[in-house]
């Protein structure tokens, strides 16, 4: 049995959710999401909540109950209040900086690293924090995830660019013999 699948997913009054077929359309104002079950798990909109329920008693219909229940809710939160993802910049000369479209990061390399900036995603720059924000929680990861590539933190002095809530493990270095 799913504890998170069988959860229902409250409406909120300002969202319109509509299923037509497998997808579930949800709009909020001019913002419009969808999310497609592709015939995964039975779904039913009723009493102001969506209500998923699994195809067969197999494993696998009751992994995918879960997953589309929390994809949902996802796609409820993003509309509502957004997904926010904060990242830190530790280095000598580590700068960030954003021009209209544009995320410039200086990392240490003989260039700048520039990102362009998607459509629905909000990114502002802070002394050495980088907020990116969007209401796609996968898309905002993803941006994240991205950025952080360009210079994952290392483990020695801990320079490059982390998540705000994630330690490095620090390593000790060399001791020279005496």
């Amino acid at each position: 049995m799913s504890r998170i699948g069988k959860q229902p997913v409250s409406i909120p009054s300002d969202i319109e959710v509509k299923l037509e077929g497998n997808v579930l359309l949800f709009k909020k104002g001019n913002a419009q999401k969808e999310l497609d079950t592709k015939g995964n798990v039975f779904t039913k909109i009723e009493d102001g909540k969506i209500v998923f329920s699994p195809k067969g008693e197999d494993k696998q219909s009751k992994a995918f109950w879960g997953t589309y229940r929390a994809l949902c809710n996802n796609v409820i939160i993003g509309l509502t209040k957004g997904f926010e993802r904060k990242l830190e910049i530790n280095g000598v000369g580590y700068r960030a900086a954003v021009n209209g479209k544009l995320l410039e990061l200086q990392l240490g390399y003989s260039h700048p690293i520039k990102y362009d900036i998607p459509e629905g995603v909000q990114i502002t720059v802070e002394k050495n924090t980088i907020t990116v924000l969007g209401s796609d929680k996968q898309q905002i990861g993803q941006i994240a995830a991205k950025i952080r590539g360009f210079r994952p933190p290392e483990p020695y002095k801990g320079k490059g660019v982390k998540y705000a809530d994630e330690t490095i493990i620090r390593k000790a270095g060399k001791t020279s013999k005496k």
